[in-house]
């Protein structure tokens, strides 16, 4: 395998990339239903690609059959009018590669790969994991660092060698809250490879380090706010780049610290789309943490 030059670059993947959380009825049942409304609501919010399947989307206690409803639900939600990134994740490589090749079928513009780790695994065996699933599609495939969820941290070295040999992966999400590992990646690839923001609280440093978008679940619940930065950032408006950053700030880092599906699921319920619980052993926000988080969207609500 070689390297190539990014057909994807300053087209398809920038901007605000947004995760939307899974729906389950009150009988526990994926809500294929829900999903579609949630993801009408982010398209005409200003989203500029849908990636379900991640973190946020509890991608990691769906069985085979959920994953597959969900994956294919979006899509057709989505019915080409954005860009879509299908999270593959799993602990297999078979299962890894299963999940692609459906997400390929179904008409995912591009995968989100993130090696998952019950035992840890050496550099080898995960650069052999992400060449057998290149292997196995065609699609474009985003490396996803998040050792807080995945127990596996890919250096910037390995991150840059997947790309330099492996030729379907085009782009990295950086999770890791460390805005010297995208300058890193940065130098290393010699500006070429996208990097996108993965950590909510980084936004502000990650754009002014040259991140091609922001990989975010808060559309969900403060649908303007993310878009404004962007554009801001776009127009080389600093000053109210900066301004807007700080003002979500607060809220940004109340629903990393609380968990994406929890403290997701709470506020789209508060703002009129229940969503269901997230999955056991996952637990519903508790009463101080619901009234915290309306109060913070109240106070972006009032200053919008």
């Amino acid at each position: 395998m070689t390297n190539k030059t990014n057909p994807f670059q300053g087209s398809l993947f920038q901007g605000i990339i947004t995760y939307p959380i899974t729906p389950f009825s009150v009988n526990g049942e994926v809500d294929t239903k829900t999903l579609s409304t949630l993801i009408e609501q982010l398209i005409n919010s200003g989203s500029h690609a849908i990636a379900p399947l991640g973190s946020t989307g509890e991608s990691a206690y769906l069985n085979d059959d959920e994953w597959a409803e969900v994956a294919q639900a979006s899509i057709k939600a989505v019915n080409k009018r954005l860009p879509v990134i299908v999270g593959v994740s799993d602990l297999t490589t078979q299962n890894a590669v299963k999940r692609a090749k459906i997400a390929e079928k179904s008409g995912a513009d591009a995968i989100m790969v993130l090696p998952v780790s019950y035992w840890k695994l050496t550099p080898d065996e995960i650069f052999s994991h992400y060449a057998q699933i290149a292997d196995a599609v065609s699609l474009p495939i985003m490396v996803y660092n998040n050792p807080a969820t995945s127990g596996i941290d890919m250096s910037p070295e390995l991150i840059v060698q997947l790309f330099k040999s492996i030729d379907n992966v085009t782009m990295v999400k950086e999770s890791t809250g460390d805005i010297q590992r995208m300058h890193k990646i940065r130098l290393l690839a010699n500006g070429e490879l996208p990097f996108y923001n993965g950590s909510n609280p980084l936004a502000l440093e990650a754009f002014a380090a040259g991140a091609t978008g922001w990989c975010t679940a808060a559309p969900n619940i403060i649908s303007q706010w993310p878009f404004k930065l962007y554009q801001a950032i776009q127009n080389n408006d600093i000053v109210l780049a900066r301004e807007l950053f700080y003002k979500q700030l607060p809220l940004l880092e109340f629903i990393l610290k609380g968990g994406l599906p929890t403290t997701i699921k709470a506020g789209l319920a508060l703002k009129g789309l229940p969503v269901g619980e997230p999955r056991k052993p996952l637990q519903a926000l508790d009463d101080v943490g619901n009234k915290k988080l309306h109060s913070l969207l109240k106070a972006l609500e009032e200053i919008a």
